[in-house]
């Protein structure tokens, strides 16, 4: 769920009217692609690497957002469609995040985000799946740079009621969601003019929807973890206003191959030690333990300082970093990111 973005003011919430997704079969190579006629949707890209014994985590999304006050506008430069698009590079040694955010309308070569396979561009950001399966992103910002291809280890794998998730008590609020964990990761990552050949490990997700938070939701907490032996692990939740779960979902697919999609009430999160934010005044739980059908894991920031203020596009600010992965004998069994929404301010149109 970004999450993946996601994670955003983008018109996720539930109105009247909305209809509920219907079960589909998932189409390949179609589905990789922009689905302009739903409103909501992201290609999230997220992941830990290292440079001779540097460590970074990364992160970069681009969203599309259809206008329906725009759809019959006879304008060509009616903005039917906006593009934003976030990116972020946290560095563990030096306790820092980088991040940077962009928007745009689409169309005029501006922005765009083509059906058929996943192509989404914004200016001179990219995010681009090529013809052997794998991926290349570059995102430039004024300090740092995001110049990395992504190779597929393991077969995609389909969140939800195969690719159809669940994320609330009524049927209108889901959508559509794959991911491709245990993603090879390549390139270069660059901070102020400085450049370091990376190595690592990625976790992408792919969501579309009409309707995705219940009135009730006020945000939410998501997990992607890719474990060192191979196994794949996500949850999340949705949360009400005084923090009580309102839905939950997930996965766990092991090294060898055997997957298990978690039924509503088989994730539970417990937050243990809480950050504040110094500029947004939020107060994020870094450390959790969550319960899921796999094992109890606790999932622990690398970096706590790892707040996003994207108001200049999507309007929201959330917490979205590297962090790693305990089981319950307290092994450093993985690592990932971790995504908090709603802790700042209700997700809001």
């Amino acid at each position: 769920m970004r999450r993946r973005a996601l994670l955003t003011s983008l018109p996720m919430l539930a109105w009247p009217g909305a209809r509920a997704l219907p079960a589909r079969t998932l189409q390949f190579p179609r589905d990789h692609g922009a689905h302009p006629d739903l409103r909501t949707e992201w290609w999230y890209i997220t992941g830990a690497a290292d440079s001779g014994g540097r460590a970074f985590g990364f992160q970069l999304t681009f969203f599309r957002s259809r206008v329906d006050a725009a759809q019959d506008m006879a304008s060509k430069f009616a903005a039917r469609q906006l593009i934003f698009a976030h990116a972020a590079v946290t560095d563990v040694q030096g306790r820092r995040l980088w991040h940077d955010q962009r928007i745009a309308r689409e169309g005029f070569g501006v922005a765009v985000a083509e059906p058929g396979d996943t192509r989404v561009h914004l200016r001179d950001w990219y995010l681009q799946r090529r013809s052997d399966g794998g991926y290349e992103a570059k995102l430039a910002a004024g300090e740092f740079t995001i110049d990395l291809r992504f190779s597929p280890t393991q077969p995609l794998l389909l969140q939800g009621a195969q690719g159809l998730s669940r994320k609330g008590p009524e049927p209108e609020q889901a959508s559509y969601y794959y991911s491709v964990p245990q993603l090879g990761a390549a390139g270069t990552i660059r901070l102020q003019g400085r450049a370091f050949d990376v190595r690592g490990k990625a976790w992408l997700d792919h969501e579309w929807s009409e309707a995705l938070m219940h009135p009730d939701a006020v945000g939410w907490d998501w997990i992607g973890m890719n474990l060192d032996d191979g196994s794949a692990l996500s949850a999340f939740q949705l949360r009400r206003k005084d923090g009580s779960p309102l839905w939950d979902g997930g996965s766990f697919r092991a090294a060898n191959g055997y997957t298990y999609i978690a039924s509503r009430g088989e994730n539970r999160f417990s937050a243990q030690r809480r950050w504040s934010s110094p500029l947004s005044g939020a107060t994020y739980p870094v450390e959790w333990i969550v319960q899921t059908p796999a094992d109890f894991y606790t999932v622990r920031a690398v970096v706590d300082a790892q707040e996003l203020d994207s108001r200049q596009s999507t309007g929201a600010v959330y917490w979205e970093g590297l962090s790693d992965l305990l089981d319950s004998n307290g092994r450093r069994v993985g690592r990932g990111y971790l995504e908090m929404t709603g802790y700042s301010q209700r997700l809001k149109l």
